[in-house]
């Protein structure tokens, strides 16, 4: 069991603990940040991604395991599509960053690719904005930043995230470059998914404006990171690279306004009992009892961002939570927040009859029973009209 929690502990030291003694973190991606952007008012995902808890692991030890993931064969094929995308110095790539973004400037007969191995996600951090400095200080040049090391504050504590690749184009602004398996038919991709990959590319872009913000010089304005990435996909079914340049400004915005939405990760920790611990490997009753000490804002949009969804979502029923029923439903019903008040509003026994959706609820209940009662036995059913 860990030792009691002090108040005064140190962020890093109150996550480790909360994490559990000799856990390694879990550390946060593009994707869990977009995720977590989305539904900005679930303290519980906040501090259990803040903490780095594996949380497929953590469903699985509370009995709800997680269907959530990509298949290792998904995976298997991904990195090799990205690999021949990257050949060749890059070469591919840049040629399509320069035909869908940037037909201006001149060919990319040959680029700079930085060496950005280092020591630690820090250490590949701040080799990461040299590699940048550098570049956009070598006017004319093109240059390829092969899996970049990226760190974005969220909610107060540091993530590191790690995007496909970033280029830097001659003039000196940057481009976010996302690779990924899912074809490109006819020119275009599937529209989830093509949202799903703009939403993550919108979490690196805010990470290189935070990146080019320290860069900024007196004598200079900051870099320019550029507002259209370019989506790279195979081309029908085959294995070759296509690309489309996708504007990611309305995803920018809205996952910005959404993190920094989030509750400081510390200030959600200091609230927790004495002793709240999150490993997976602790008894049952304890775990549950950790995991439920922190409130959750459980939608069903969540299934499919979220390994805790199903766990979340027995509770949530349980409580006969309206949220269960998804944000469209709860925001029309106002202040009824669970099933049980909703149903009382609906047949008169609760609610303020001026209240417009105490109103909406009992209308909708009298139609219901006006419609059961055509249908009972005996009642006359409306004639069909006649066919001519």
């Amino acid at each position: 069991m860990p030792p009691p929690r002090k108040r005064g502990t140190a962020l890093r030291q109150q996550l480790a603990e909360l994490r559990g003694p000799d856990v390694p973190a879990k550390a946060l991606d593009a994707r869990a940040l977009a995720a977590l952007a989305a539904n900005p008012g679930c303290r519980r995902r906040a501090i259990l991604d803040g903490a780095g808890v594996n949380k497929a692991a953590l469903a699985g030890a509370l009995g709800s395991p997680s269907a959530f993931g990509q298949s290792q064969f998904a995976l298997t094929r991904g990195n090799a599509f990205e690999a021949k995308v990257k050949a060749d110095g890059g070469a591919e790539l840049l040629r399509l960053v320069h035909e869908r973004l940037d037909r201006s400037a001149e060919p990319p007969a040959h680029a700079r690719v930085p060496e950005l191995t280092a020591i630690g996600p820090e250490g590949r951090t701040a080799r990461t904005a040299l590699a940048l400095r550098e570049a956009t200080e070598a006017a004319g040049e093109w240059t390829l930043l092969d899996h970049p090391m990226l760190a974005l504050d969220v909610a107060g504590s540091p993530a590191f995230l790690e995007p496909d690749a970033v280029v830097v184009h001659p003039d000196g602004t940057w481009t976010v470059v996302e690779i990924k398996s899912f074809p490109m038919l006819d020119g275009s991709a599937d529209p989830a998914k093509v949202g799903a990959a703009a939403r993550q590319a919108a979490v690196y872009v805010l990470a290189l404006e935070q990146v080019a913000a320290r860069l900024t010089q007196e004598d200079a304005p900051a870099p320019a990171v550029r507002d259209r990435v370019l989506l790279v996909c195979p081309k029908d079914f085959s294995n070759l690279p296509t690309a489309s340049a996708v504007d990611i400004r309305k995803q920018r915005a809205v996952t910005g306004r959404q993190l920094a939405r989030l509750t400081r990760v510390q200030d959600i920790a200091e609230t927790l009992p004495e002793g709240t611990c999150f490993d997976p490997a602790r008894p049952a009753e304890e775990l549950t009892a950790a995991v439920e000490s922190v409130p959750a804002t459980y939608a069903p949009e969540c299934l499919a961002a979220c390994e805790l969804a199903f766990h979340c979502r027995d509770r949530s029923r349980a409580a006969g939570a309206v949220t269960s029923l998804g944000r469209s439903v709860r925001a029309e019903l106002g202040g009824l927040t669970t099933v049980p008040d909703v149903l009382a509003a609906a047949h008169g026994e609760a609610g303020d009859a001026e209240d417009p959706a105490v109103a909406a609820l009992r209308r909708a209940a009298q139609l219901r029973a006006e419609a059961l009662s055509a249908m009972a036995p005996g009642s006359t059913a409306p004639e069909a009209p006649a066919c001519h």
